[in-house]
């Protein structure tokens, strides 16, 4: 066995990188936030926002049906066993995948720019209250990027092996930099984008495309400078070697997971669509604000296990694997469990707070945070869910995933178009959004059953208990939260709805937190402390 020390990666500890990447992440969520609110304000939650919402979705798309699930399921552990081997040999598999990926992204961006109005039509349907033509418009401009999303997820799985976490994690800040630049250029800029007819030349909109891409763009660029100061050698590298049927047998399950994630978020998009405009915008922003505590918190934390998983999957070492993935759903939940409940409760006051500006209303804001707090329900769901998933693409089964994916995706379609069926048109991205929450949840039961009957005892039983343990205690800081503000608004009567919001937000941030980590301390849970030294080195850092 080649000694860590010997294989040129860096062995940083698990606290210091998931705290430093934890850092990087809060500041890119925030400035992402900033670049939605700034576009909500600008374009408001309607027809030209659904547009360019659908279109900026589909470059990550056809990226991940050809690269990028393969790259953040399976590239890891593979580069890991590489590395094993030797620098040389890491870098040399290395210098092969940069090689294909940069070939079948080139070829795959082609095939896309020329299928954009197929692309587009594929994820609107027939019954779209959205704008066909200025999808297809935003969709030349953007889809370019299929490169850029690729590369960026390659070069960071390249990174992470050799212990770098940082660059990373801070790349996606000047993309959000160079957006809300965008943003604000197109503001200033006189006029409005015409959707009757759609010109692709019209400024305004050459500008919110091109600044888009190359806000993706910057983002590559900064990993490409990164890696080359690392020391690792670009270099065209071609040919066959034992590795690559592996990897290619690996590929092939994940590319099924990723087509069968995508025939789902197509029943999403249609379903969406099918609402009142501005829905499949709405339901993009809910889901994205969700994702911040896990962006922050979740995937930190994951990205730094993951390599330490890899690790003991290819050592043969049950006992630090079954070890890690048990700290790692625990803390999952612990961490992502309490603002998961401030989420729910205060779903509506932070979307009136951030999204009723401009060309936003109190009234589409409002739909934006009954979203948000049913897509807040599933997040500790699914975290947990993604780190299972992780789990057995280290131990080389690409297998499992993908049957899991069948199910959690075959019941989300079908409550979607049961909420299609029985709802009105306004309320159609509440139900989606729960859907998806109630799939993910589905996904986590599966997924643990599954793994115990892999690799046996997986303490279950402990986690089962911490999550009833924070659920609880979240649940009586989130009741408690809605009481002293139910007080507090009789005491001051009707306020400004602005004013509302902020006064809902900053009472509900204070006491579902408080008194959620207190009932915690109460209880003794044995998974506050770490968690509690974790968020410390986060805000000491």
């Amino acid at each position: 066995m080649v000694d860590q020390a010997d294989t040129g990666v860096r062995s940083p500890s698990l606290a210091r990188a998931s705290a430093a990447m934890a850092v990087a992440t809060a500041i890119s969520r925030i400035s992402g936030l900033l670049a939605k609110v700034l576009l909500v304000v600008v374009l408001g939650l309607g027809m030209v926002n659904d547009s360019y919402t659908v279109a900026n979705t589909l470059p990550t798309v056809v990226n991940e049906l050809l690269l990028g699930g393969v790259l953040t399921s399976i590239a890891v552990p593979l580069l890991v066993r590489a590395q094993r081997e030797g620098p040389e040999h890491g870098q040399s598999y290395a210098q092969w995948m940069i090689t294909m990926g940069a070939v079948l992204l080139g070829v795959a961006t082609a095939v896309a720019v020329a299928g954009a109005g197929l692309l587009t039509a594929l994820y609107l349907g027939p019954d779209t209250r959205a704008n066909a033509e200025l999808t297809t418009a935003f969709a030349y401009l953007l889809l370019p990027g299929i490169v850029c999303y690729g590369m960026s997820a390659l070069l960071q799985a390249i990174l992470n092996v050799r212990g770098l976490f940082g660059t990373p994690a801070w790349a996606p800040v000047f993309n959000n930099l160079v957006v809300i630049t965008t943003v604000i250029v197109y503001a200033v800029m006189p006029g409005e984008i015409s959707t009757d007819p759609v010109r692709i030349g019209e400024p305004k909109l050459l500008v919110l495309g091109l600044g888009t891409l190359a806000g993706i763009t910057t983002q590559l660029l900064v990993m490409v400078v990164s890696l080359r100061r690392s020391g690792f050698r670009y270099r065209w590298r071609w040919g066959w070697d034992r590795r690559l049927s592996e990897f290619g047998g690996l590929a092939g399950w994940v590319v099924l997971y990723t087509l069968i994630s995508q025939a789902g978020m197509v029943v999403i998009t249609r379903v969406t669509a099918q609402g009142t405009p501005g829905s499949v915008a709405t339901f993009n922003y809910a889901w994205l604000l969700s994702q911040v505590p896990y962006g922050v918190l979740g995937v930190s934390l994951l990205t730094a296990l993951m390599p330490r998983i890899s690790q003991a999957a290819a050592s043969g070492e049950t006992r630090a694997f079954v070890d890690d993935v048990a700290w790692g759903t625990r803390m999952t939940a612990v961490l992502l469990m309490p603002v998961s409940a401030l989420l729910v409760v205060a779903g509506g006051p932070l979307a009136v707070a951030f999204f009723s500006l401009g060309a936003s209303d109190v009234a589409a804001a409002g739909r934006l945070g009954w979203a948000l707090a049913a897509a807040a329900a599933g997040v500790v769901p699914f975290g947990i869910t993604m780190l299972q998933l992780r789990a057995f693409y280290a131990m080389h089964d690409a297998r499992t995933p993908t049957w899991i994916n069948v199910i959690m995706v075959a019941v989300r379609s079908v409550l979607c178009y049961l909420v299609l069926a029985t709802v009105d048109p306004q309320d159609v991205v509440l139900g989606v959004t729960a859907a998806m929450s109630a799939s993910f949840l589905l996904g986590a039961v599966v997924g643990q059953i599954w793994l115990r009957a892999r690799i046996g005892s997986l303490r279950t039983g402990a986690t089962v208990v911490g999550c009833l343990r924070a659920l609880l205690a979240c649940t009586v800081g989130a009741l408690c939260s809605l009481a002293v503000l139910a007080g507090v608004r009789a005491l001051t009567g009707p306020l400004n709805p602005m004013v509302d919001a902020w006064l809902a937000l900053v009472l509900h941030g204070i006491v579902v937190l408080a008194v959620s980590l207190g009932v915690l301390a109460l209880l003794r849970a044995p998974e506050l402390r770490p968690a509690l030294q974790k968020l410390g080195r986060l805000a000491r850092r």
